[in-house]
């Protein structure tokens, strides 16, 4: 077997930076540092097929093969032709190459795209007279090319789609949320399975599934078709199938995941994709909107839930949507600890509630803020002096949630379940675990979701106060007089009284006469 270490760099969405790094240390990755939206690291072949299965919280997993210092694309493309890609590729072999700009030499990454692909069609050309073709969608080498101002490293993208991808869904609601992103935020939790969990806006699943194969430590890369690494010249197959047929990592849970959603057709979907993902006997679900809850599903527990923020999905109410969850929180779910993402200040000024804990997060293109709720029952006092502590200040630090293992590492006991765990190729489908051979299919969510024509929520997104108070000053409030002459106007009335409307008429009679 070749252990020979190299360095790899997994991607991931920015805030998830810290998540994505502990679990690749879980793996047994060395020299982890962490950067903008990218983790890297040392490992050898082994931890980079490993990586690809059981990151949750990575988009794409990159092995760098190639470094140099560029000022324009045309230094690109020479660079790039010196290269000796014989090593990689042949005039038969497919290739595709995607390229990310940070500089202000590289104006258009695409621009950039097409001179490195050159590069490599004349390589080949100049050698011997035939090209290797590319392929956008499913080439056997795909090729990454990252420029940070005038540096520029070449990398072989493992993965292929991106890891969220993960090949369990078959259906999906409007504005579905990302899988790394539901896993990430299930992570900053610290929540590894240890008491119920319940999202009550639940849509399409994908935060419960996620929370099962948390729970069960059950790699998400397993319901994956394929891997770009599969198709490499190197590629060690015996190895692959061992690390794809071990499940002696996966453990036992004894705890229950609740879900609800206002629409029959989200949970119609919801049961679809669950069992898909072969996690059906840990997850309950019903139709419910979240107004409606009179008691929790549990003594204690932990509710981790996406609300519509008004962008892509809309609400006759939105803000009072958010007066109810806060509502709902307080009187209902006494106890937990309550988890919410949401886009709007607004909207979280209407729960009504001080979190303890506020974490930036990016959801798409939105700066998102991940914020924690401790739900008590009495006085505050009464809740300090059990040992507990809210943080009451506004401006809370963000929360660096705890990785640690949970505190166990049982195999997994299914019932009805053979001791041995099928091999790769004899998986059964249905409920236990959909048949790797068999291609999932295909109506697989996009990178970027359809939009739903509405009309957005127009409200105000987070502002940073750094960026609008420098110094720190509370505003300015108006008082008494000064704000009733600012704030309050009269209008002229539209219907004036009867002697002024009458009079007119009376004249017309007059002249008539």
């Amino acid at each position: 077997m070749n252990t020979e270490k190299f360095e790899i760099v997994a991607k991931t969405f920015q805030g998830l930076e810290d998540v994505l790094a502990e679990e690749i240390r879980q793996l047994g990755g060395e020299n982890v540092e962490t950067g903008r939206r990218m983790v890297s690291f040392q490992g050898d072949k082994t931890l980079l097929y490993k990586a690809n299965l059981a990151c949750r919280t990575a988009l794409r997993i990159l092995k760098p093969i190639y470094k140099f210092e560029a000022a324009d694309p045309d230094e690109v493309y020479e660079k790039m032709k010196a290269f000796p890609w014989e090593t990689l590729l042949s005039p038969e072999t497919t290739f595709s190459i995607d390229s990310v700009t940070y500089s202000d030499s590289f104006k258009h990454s695409k621009f950039v795209t097409y001179r490195a692909k050159d590069a490599i069609a004349d390589y080949f050309m100049e050698k011997s007279g035939k090209r290797p073709s590319v392929r956008l969608n499913g080439a056997e080498v795909v090729l990454n090319l990252h420029i940070a101002q005038m540096s520029c490293t070449l990398s072989l993208d493992s993965s292929g789609e991106s890891l969220h991808k993960r090949g369990y869904r078959v259906g999906q609601t409007e504005a579905p949320i990302n899988e790394v992103l539901a896993a990430g935020m299930i992570l900053k939790t610290g929540w590894h399975g240890e008491k119920d969990l319940i999202d009550p806006m639940c849509g399409s699943g994908t935060i419960l599934i996620e929370a099962a194969l948390i729970a069960t430590n059950t790699y998400p890369g397993i319901f994956r078709k394929s891997f770009a690494f599969e198709r490499w010249k190197d590629f060690d197959e015996e190895l692959f199938e061992t690390l794809y047929n071990d499940d002696s990592h996966e453990r036992e849970f004894t705890h229950r995941i609740y879900g609800s959603d206002i629409s029959p057709r989200a949970i119609d979907i919801a049961t679809q994709n669950i069992k898909s993902a072969g996690v059906s006997k840990y997850i309950d679900l019903k139709i419910m909107p979240f107004q409606r809850y009179e008691s929790a599903p549990s003594p204690e527990g932990i509710l981790i839930t996406n609300p519509p923020y008004g962008e892509r999905l809309t609400s006759s109410d939105l803000l009072g949507l958010y007066e109810s969850i806060g509502n709902r929180l307080k009187h209902v779910f006494k106890g937990y600890e309550a988890w919410i993402i949401s886009y709007h200040k607004e909207c979280f000024d209407r729960i009504g509630l001080k979190p303890s804990a506020r974490i930036e997060l990016m959801n798409g293109a939105l700066e998102c803020e991940f914020r924690k709720y401790e739900i008590f029952d009495g006085r505050y006092k009464e809740f300090k002096g059990e040992g507990h502590n809210l943080d009451k200040r506004y401006d809370a630090p963000h929360r660096r949630a705890s990785h640690n293992p949970a505190p166990y590492n049982q195999r997994k006991g299914y019932e009805g379940r053979h001791d041995e765990r099928p091999r790769r190729d004899e998986r059964p489908r249905g409920d236990e675990r959909p048949w790797r051979g068999e291609k999932p299919w295909r109506g697989e969510r996009s990178e970027r979701p359809a939009s739903r024509p509405s009309t957005p929520f127009k409200g105000k997104s987070f502002e940073r106060r750094d960026r609008f108070n420098p110094e720190g000053e509370k505003p300015h409030r108006l008082h008494g007089d000064e704000a009733f002459r600012k704030f309050v106007t009269f209008k002229q009335p539209s219907i004036k009284p009867n002697d002024e409307t009458t009079k007119p008429h009376q004249e017309e009679t007059d002249k008539k006469d």
